[in-house]
């Protein structure tokens, strides 16, 4: 017998207003995320290509904390500064201000790249990871390929003008979304909002981090600015908020003013205007199913992953949830035996489909026991 039965489940609230239709971002290109969902909010020419200045210096620390990671790099490593690392910083560029044979920790450059946003701690840390920058560019642009970033070519570390080093706003959000799920403790450098340093041949020297949303009170915890005569104000930002996290990602802003106002009227939007509701999470019981001659007579199941759907504001009673299964199951059934399918219809269409799985073993009754709950079942359609 098909069975379908129909979940509750837990709405994460936010102020209710209807969603504008004719809403717009001043930019080139620009996207917006629910990050636990995954669902796209927002997006204007997504995959424009476009030059992503120092929002390239994600990358760079990417590569480094999946080295870290891995057990091959370790925050107090330190690496010998070159002449070429120091030009960076006497040549008008955002700089950690380093010198010519500096020993510098793992931990200082990447706080350096990601506060500072300093060009010459970028080439300082590709050329104690891969010998050159070149190589290193090689490694960052594998790893965009890896985690899907299908239009984006890194030619350097740190995003100053080369006409190879290309993405688009959409490969920028896949690299976000990829630095916040992986590197969660790590993440937390983009957060900060200075960095100090005792740099050779001076005073101590404290720079601020440039991402204007982070000094608005308004639960933004990163990511990168970005800025390039040519590709104008970019900015990669992320916000969270009760346990709820969005992504933005624009570039072409006009001026830094723009790129501030633009950015938290984006992400304030994609906040007001949606709820994100909370469906299942991995590896916990989601309901309970009939089972037919077993020695308990139902089982949990549940999904292996989180499943969350992002909807717009007022119309959660559109969003119906439920577990379709032919039942009762039939035992033996042993766990993460695949039992059926929870199925989610929004407006009266199937938005996504998932597999049930058993959470546990179930064993089989004995023949005697079998064949008195038969009988029964003969008698009395008592399963």
């Amino acid at each position: 017998m098909i069975r379908n039965k129909l979940l509750t489940f837990f709405v994460f609230c936010l102020i209710t207003t209807s969603t504008n239709a004719s809403f717009n971002i001043q930019a080139r290109t620009a996207i917006l995320q629910d990050f636990l969902s995954g669902e796209i909010l927002y997006e204007k020419e997504p995959d424009k290509s476009i030059y992503p200045a120092s929002m390239t210096k994600i990358m760079t620390a990417i590569v480094a904390f999946d080295l870290i990671k891995s057990g091959d790099l370790n925050l107090d490593d330190k690496f010998i500064i070159s002449e070429k690392a120091w030009r960076l910083s006497q040549a008008g560029y955002s700089s950690m201000f380093i010198m010519v044979g500096d020993e510098i920790s793992v931990e200082n450059l990447l706080r350096g790249i990601i506060v500072a946003s300093g060009n010459d701690a970028c080439i300082a840390l590709a050329e104690g990871i891969a010998g050159t920058e070149e190589e290193f560019a090689l490694m960052m642009t594998a790893k965009a390929a890896e985690i899907g970033m299908v239009n984006t070519n890194f030619a350097n570390s740190s995003g100053i003008n080369n006409p190879n080093n290309v993405s688009t706003v959409k490969d920028i959000l896949i690299m976000s979304n990829y630095l916040i799920k992986e590197f969660p403790e790590e993440y937390r450098y983009f957060s900060e909002k200075e960095f100090t340093w005792d740099r050779t041949g001076g005073d101590p020297i404290t720079q601020g981090n440039r991402n204007p949303l982070l000094y608005k009170n308004f639960g933004v915890d990163g990511i990168k600015t970005g800025y390039l005569a040519v590709e104008k104000y970019s900015l990669a930002s992320s916000m969270i908020r009760n346990g709820r996290r969005l992504i933005a990602v624009g570039s072409g802003f006009e001026n830094k003013n723009a790129r501030s106002k633009e950015s938290k009227k984006l992400l304030t939007w994609g906040i007001t205007n949606f709820d994100l509701i909370q469906i299942a999470k991995s590896n916990e019981p989601i309901d309970k199913i009939d089972v037919w001659l077993g020695k308990q007579e139902q089982i949990d199941v549940y999904v292996k992953n989180d499943i969350y759907k992002t909807i717009p504001k007022a119309r959660k009673r559109l969003l119906k949830v439920s577990l379709n299964y032919n039942g009762p199951v039939q035992a033996p059934i042993k766990k993460d035996d695949v039992l059926g399918a929870l199925k989610i219809v929004y407006d009266g269409e199937l938005i996504d489909e998932y597999e049930i799985l058993a959470f546990n073993n179930v064993k089989k009754l004995n023949v005697f026991s079998r064949l008195l709950k038969s009988i029964n079942f003969l008698i009395w359609g008592d399963v």
